[in-house]
């Protein structure tokens, strides 16, 4: 299935942004060059989210099991451009289903564990899949006999589940590869179904889901050459090595996971080490005992590590060179304290399913502060940066009321992108399709960013926030990450995030929802202090503050604005202390 249109693959290709490298081809490569090399590893944690022990597959013993699962798959009917809705947690057999799909032609579409029916017969209607691969139990759930019980409402003709708790009808996957004899024949089935039907790096390989913050979940389709062109940007900006251990806690959904750890560790044939229900005391763990070089963690984690040393002194995170953040603002004391006291570069990433890839690494922007707050501008002429493959992305800004491109810096303006890295539109969505793109084809971000200068010029962007969640007070737009990111440096706060809540005389009003560190009692006119003391201007300052036990977040980790709000208009926030 290719959805990219012809004059962008011929214009991708000539400038050398897209080939004809699959993933599976290059999952082979690795398979043939280091079969005993550890390929994924499972969180010692597993039997708390699913069945099974934890397991560590190398490269060969994966393989086996891609190619086992592959011919299930085409035993159960699945062919080239059929679609494989998947529902798994976070373990090796999320990255077995993607390798088998795409070893087949199928398209792998996988699906957030918290989706229950609701979503699901949302995205089975949009999708009508072929199959549905699953296990019989993520946590107390069991996604098979819930599809199963669907049956008659658009859902998927077969199920395959790990698991013994699995519905009648529905193909086992336990014991995938039992000896030589089940491996050959699992072998020759795949090798024919291949001879017949090559693989074109332009066909769609995945449709992930858009997390639904503003709306119902938005399938985006990607092929082969959009998730290699971005991921290596992410694996060169990384400075990721042959071998790289990565640490992934992100589930296998999205761009987080599927662009910043599943192909950078294809191509840097590493080992990735899977991390699923998240457990701070297992993940630092993990840190330590897997020797892990890279990995991704959410900005609440980081920061609260560095206010709590002692959660990880007796840990060894010698082998730990760089850790990639985003999903909201960092702030640039925690950057800082990172690269100077623990010798770990934070690279800041602002990233989308959509294709969008921002980054801010430590070649490129040196100084934690200026990395903590701005992004490489990439496609702006005159700039040069440490990775070709960033030429890939083209971006501008526009002022989203007159659609005039702003070139100035400190203006602000919505994002644009096109280019290698950058989907085609939504799937079986025509009526989303025609405004999510302008007239010079660049994808419509919804982020607000401002032009900003160095000394050597408008070499950056500024993130100001989404075009929706921008807080409007008395005519004065204010940036919600802008003063989270400060808020979030008190002593007393654990995390933070800023809404707008309604106001008769102003518009809105900015109130700050605090989750205290400790227990903490932390009043209005100290985060008002707080900011006084750091020179922000007084209309940024909260006039309203709630405390909560915890931020509402999706499941890949962003705060739903929507939700916050409404928990706090729903009990109210207070004026003082």
């Amino acid at each position: 299935m290719i959805l990219s249109p012809q004059e962008k693959i011929r214009d991708c290709t000539a400038r050398g942004w897209w080939g004809t490298d699959t993933l599976d081809a290059m999952f082979r490569r690795n398979v043939a060059a280091v079969p005993d090399r550890e390929a994924v590893v499972d969180a010692p944690n597993r039997a708390s989210i699913t069945d099974g022990a934890p397991r560590r597959l190398t490269y060969r013993e994966l393989d086996d099991e891609v190619t086992a699962l592959a011919a299930r798959l085409l035993a159960a009917g699945v062919g080239t451009d059929d679609i494989v809705a998947m529902q798994v947690p976070n373990i090796v057999e999320a990255v077995m289903t993607v390798l088998a799909t795409a070893r087949i032609g199928a398209i792998a579409s996988p699906i957030g564990v918290q989706y229950r029916e609701n979503e699901l017969l949302h995205i089975f209607g949009v999708l009508k899949p072929k199959a549905f691969v699953t296990m019989c139990r993520i946590g107390t759930y069991n996604p098979a006999k819930t599809v199963d019980a669907m049956r008659g409402q658009a859902v998927p003709g077969t199920i395959l589940a790990w698991g013994s708790d699995s519905p009648a009808g529905a193909v086992r996957l336990d014991d995938l590869v039992t000896d030589g004899k089940v491996a050959s024949e699992a072998a020759g089935r795949v090798g024919a179904h291949e001879a017949l039907n090559p693989i074109d790096a332009n066909g769609i390989v995945t449709i992930c889901w858009t997390s639904g913050t503003e709306s119902r979940p938005k399938g985006v389709p990607r092929s082969h050459n959009h998730w290699i062109a971005i991921a290596r940007m992410v694996a060169t900006m990384a400075g990721m090595q042959d071998g790289e251990r990565i640490l992934n806690p992100f589930p296998v959904i999205n761009m987080a996971s599927i662009g910043g750890c599943l192909v950078p560790w294809l191509l840097r044939r590493g080992t990735m080490v899977m991390h699923h229900p998240f457990d701070l005391k297992i993940f630092l763990a993990q840190v330590a005992d897997e020797r892990i070089n890279y990995n991704l963690a959410p900005p609440a984690i980081l920061n609260m590590l560095i206010k709590q040393p002692e959660l990880w002194a007796d840990l060894d995170f010698s082998n730990l060179r760089a850790v990639c953040s985003g999903s909201a603002p960092l702030a640039p004391w925690m950057l800082k304290a990172w690269q100077e006291d623990y010798g770990v570069n934070v690279i800041n990433y602002f990233g989308s399913n959509e294709g969008c890839g921002l980054v801010s690494s430590a070649v490129d922007v040196p100084d934690p502060d200026q990395r903590a707050r701005y992004f490489a501008r990439f496609g702006a002429k005159g700039f040069s940066w440490s990775c070709d493959d960033v030429l890939a992305l083209e971006t501008r800004l526009v002022d989203p009321v007159s659609g005039q491109t702003i070139t100035e810096p400190d203006i602000e303006g919505e994002l644009r992108i096109r280019g290698g890295t950058v989907f085609d539109g939504y799937f079986g969505d025509d009526e989303l399709n025609r405004n999510a793109f302008d007239e010079e084809g660049y994808f419509r971000t919804g982020d607000m960013f401002a032009i900003a200068s160095d000394e050597r010029g408008p070499r950056f962007y500024r993130f100001v926030g989404r075009l929706k969640e921008i807080i409007i007070r008395g005519g004065q737009n204010i940036s919600p990450a802008e003063i989270e990111s400060l808020i979030d440096g008190h002593p007393k706060i654990a995390e933070a995030a800023v809404v707008g809540l309604p106001d008769e005389m102003m518009g809105e009003r900015v109130c700050a929802v605090i989750v205290p560190r400790n227990g903490a009692d932390v009043s209005l006119e100290e985060i008002v202090s707080y900011l006084k003391e750091r020179h922000v201007a007084i209309y940024k300052w909260p006039e309203r503050i709630a405390t909560v036990e915890a931020l509402p977040r999706n499941q890949v980790g962003k705060v739903v604005r929507a939700d916050l709000r409404e928990m706090i208009l729903r009990a109210g926030a207070r004026e003082g202390s």
